[in-house]
């Protein structure tokens, strides 16, 4: 059985046709390297050139490791993100572990310009709550990252497993999503676009850092607004579904969907743990454009939290608070001198590398 539109909502929907394939040697230059912008890449790695200085990001990391894509030994498959699979692979010579991200660049333009802002943000980012990019290269058509392994996956496996979690692990995950969130939207400039479980991730120290940065936008200034539509609908903010501009509020409502999951263990606009109870497509987004916003249940959480999810989903963006401002909640402050340890909650887990694909 078709669904079938809602009438207003079709009307509010904004889909743009995808643009035409861009071939891959339009950007290749006479030695093989992939050039776009400031940007030169190719198997020996990364440069980004700038008018102010030529920047190698390989050199600024930490990891006094350099290799080639030969030094990497595949492990397995171990998800999908945007435009791209990932791998675990281990450095055959140091035993380490890394995730490779490989990307097929014969592709629409607007997913290229998205790959290209992925490998700016993973180089220039500087801060602990944001994935580390160690190297990238470029052979053959296809762009590689290589890219910090977190050990315990996303938090969509980590609810997998525990189904809830407690109000005092969650104000330690928030609090590390924020940090993240606030180092991309004030000092980076960037909406990340797609916050959503499977995109935090976590290790077995209990760290939490943000990944995925393939639709994330860039702004020129810091009051710039944005009117694509990219990203997964299911954490999407009203202003976004409905076709209109958006600004970094939008991750805060989807920080705020993420966080709510958590809590009640399925997704806020379910009815129930049981599939049959999902919404279509239509339902979903009618129902986030046209119905109050979820709440979190007073009955079964904190005041504290009930408002921090509050503050995080409301319909219109200039309600919501900013990511600067939600570090300062009660929510967060409420659990900061209790000592509360998220490796005690994901060191016991299993690796996701162990579950059946």
């Amino acid at each position: 059985m078709k669904t079938k539109t809602p009438l207003n909502l079709k009307k509010q929907l904004k889909l743009s046709v995808p643009a035409q394939e861009t071939n891959i040697t339009s950007f290749l230059t006479a030695s093989g390297t992939f050039h776009d912008g400031g940007l030169l890449l190719n198997q020996k790695g990364l440069r980004l050139i700038s008018e102010e200085k030529e920047v190698r990001p390989s050199d600024s990391k930490e990891l006094n490791v350099e290799f080639s894509l030969e030094d990497l030994e595949t492990i397995k498959v171990i998800g999908k993100g945007s435009g791209g699979v990932v791998q675990l692979v281990r450095h055959k010579w140091v035993g380490k572990l890394f995730a490779l991200k490989v990307i097929q660049m014969n592709i629409q333009e607007e997913i290229r310009k998205q790959i290209v802002q992925e490998l700016k943000i993973n180089q220039a980012a500087q801060c602990p709550h944001v994935v580390v990019c160690h190297h990238s290269f470029y052979r053959n058509g296809a762009i590689s990252l290589v890219l910090e392994y977190m050990d315990r996956g996303s938090l969509a496996d980590v609810i997998r497993q525990v189904k809830t979690i407690l109000e005092p692990y969650l104000a330690v995950v928030c609090k590390q999503v924020l940090q993240g969130l606030v180092y991309l939207h004030n000092e980076r400039h960037v909406i990340h676009r797609d916050i959503k479980p499977s995109n935090l991730l976590v290790n077995h120290k209990g760290e939490v850092k943000i990944t995925d940065f393939g639709v994330s936008a860039s702004l020129a200034s810091s009051m710039g607004q944005r009117d694509t539509f990219v990203g997964t609908y299911n954490y999407m903010s009203p202003e976004r579904i409905k076709g209109g501009t958006y600004d970094y509020s939008s991750d805060i409502w989807s920080l705020g969907m993420v966080i709510l999951e958590c809590a009640i263990g399925r997704f806020p606009y379910m009815q129930s743990e049981d599939e049959q109870s999902w919404p279509s497509f239509y339902e979903l987004l009618e129902a986030i454009v046209g119905s109050p916003p979820p709440t979190a249940p007073s009955d079964q959480f904190s005041p504290e939290f009930c408002s921090f999810v509050s503050a995080c989903i409301q319909k219109d963006p200039q309600h919501r608070s900013s990511s600067l401002d939600l570090l300062s909640h009660p929510f967060i402050k409420k659990f900061e001198d209790k000592d509360i340890d998220l490796e005690i909650l994901v060191g016991s887990l299993e690796s996701p590398v162990n579950f059946p694909r």
